[in-house]
């Protein structure tokens, strides 16, 4: 079984072989608590050490909707969090598409904290012509960004290891263990089901990595 350097080093490989005349865009998809946004921190490092091409690390968790716009549907609920957490538009136009194919190579990282509660002041940078974009989030394979990614990544839990790791991780900050069970019970997990059901992100991904045992993780389908 490879261990975890293994498997980040095939995914670094994978990722330097994609030859675009613009930046790489390259998606890190999965549920809450899949191991994503470690993963990305982890493999940007590892493309950096391996190329002296700009490697721009991004959290699609900065590009969430403000609260008073999602007026659409109960604000706790799985639909809510679905259709209308993040903000497509923003995703698309002021950082995949200026990186893409005739764009000008000049992005933001982020529009709001995490919470989404405080605006960000982010500046525009402007990528180098061969950079390598490792961006993490989810729903990133949602129709209002199909053809933004160059290469995409979804890394593959069980729901019931998202409930586990959600409560682990989200008792912290939230009341109680019991509120963050709450949480993912009746909004985050249906809601990763609907992408899950209507998109199917694991048989559309470029690579699929299990990470059920982070130490370990399998590359299922290269």
């Amino acid at each position: 079984m490879a261990d975890r350097a293994e498997v980040l080093g095939e995914l670094a490989d994978a990722v330097l072989a994609v030859d675009r005349w613009h930046p790489v865009r390259v998606g890190i998809d999965g549920c809450s608590a899949a191991g994503k946004t470690s993963l990305g921190d982890e493999l940007a490092a590892v493309v950096r050490g391996r190329t002296g091409r700009e490697v721009v690390r991004v959290g699609i968790d900065y590009f969430k909707r403000a609260p008073e716009l999602r007026t659409g549907y109960p604000v706790d609920s799985a639909e809510s969090y679905y259709f209308e957490m993040y903000d497509y538009d923003a995703i698309r136009e002021r950082l995949l598409v200026p990186l893409g194919p005739g764009g000008d190579r000049r992005y933001i990282s982020g529009l709001r904290d995490s919470s989404a509660a405080v605006v960000l002041d982010v500046p525009v940078r402007t990528a180098a012509a061969d950079a390598v974009l490792v961006a993490d989030g989810a729903f990133l394979q949602r129709p209002e960004l199909q053809g933004c990614w160059d290469l995409l990544i979804y890394v593959h839990v069980s729901f019931e290891t998202v409930l586990r790791r959600g409560i682990e991780r989200d008792q912290q900050w939230m009341s109680s263990a019991a509120a963050a069970e709450q949480r993912y019970s009746t909004r985050y997990i249906p809601g990763e089901q609907l992408y899950v059901d209507q998109v199917r992100p694991a048989e559309c991904a470029d690579l699929v990595i299990d990470n059920e045992n982070p130490a370990a993780p399998i590359l299922t389908r290269p």
